[in-house]
């Protein structure tokens, strides 16, 4: 089984979001080493996607995924 892409594993999150944060720490470090196979150091994620798309909503995935190791920005809507 080969390892998931970025842009697959983004989509597990987005997905886990959805289900009320089901498995949500398995996904992001399912993204952590798709991150660090690609080269990249931080994940990109639309703010329109994701369940709470408010500034504090934000900012709380932000801090709870940098404890996991992995850096989120949003894209510009």
């Amino acid at each position: 089984m080969s390892e998931p892409t970025v842009a697959e594993a983004t989509n597990r999150i987005y997905q886990s979001l959805q289900a009320n944060n089901a498995d949500l720490d398995t996904h992001i470090a399912t993204l952590k080493a798709a991150l660090t196979q690609a080269g990249q150091k931080e994940a990109e994620f639309d703010p329109a996607r994701i369940v709470q798309n408010n500034r504090q909503g934000r900012k709380l995935m932000q801090a709870y995924f940098r404890q996991r190791g992995v850096t989120v920005k949003f894209t510009a809507s």
